[in-house]
């Protein structure tokens, strides 16, 4: 029965290091009509349900869904996300982008990447990480784009 509720997978956090765990179908319909799926070990479970609980205030958009579908999500998101390790601090505004371990991984990427056009923020993983919408961040699948 559960496995009709799984799409394709992504990473969460699991005794520090990352585990692919299947992602909800509605997850992906909801978030990533606006973003990629970000993977729900990129953040503590504290922060998941801040984010879950703000949605008509979503970082300056009103991204409101009904309440049956913001439990289901905000209960997966939590139960998949990071528990310890270096993504288990709530990042400053619950924004991924601002926590320590993604400015860690990200201090070499030249501040003239963020500005290209077809960059233009750090929220836009999948401008490099050709993999992003598949939960898949390694390094060997960054492109620049030009």
């Amino acid at each position: 029965m559960l496995a009709a509720l799984f799409g394709s997978t992504s990473w969460a956090d699991e005794k520090g290091g990352a585990a692919r765990v299947p992602l909800l179908p509605k997850y992906r319909e909801e978030c990533a009509a606006c973003h990629i799926s970000y993977p729900p070990g990129m953040l503590p479970a504290a922060s998941w349900q801040r984010i879950m609980a703000t949605l008509p205030r979503h970082y300056g958009t009103d991204a409101s869904l009904d309440p049956a579908t913001v439990s289901a999500l905000a209960g997966w998101l939590s139960a998949n996300a990071s528990t310890s390790g270096r993504r288990s601090e709530p990042p400053p505004e619950d924004r991924i982008t601002r926590s320590a371990w993604f400015v860690r991984e990200h201090r070499e990427v030249s501040p003239a990447i963020w500005k290209l056009p077809g960059v233009k923020s750090a929220s836009n993983c999948a401008a490099c990480h050709t993999q992003a919408d598949q939960g898949d961040f390694n390094e060997r699948n960054v492109r620049y784009p030009r």
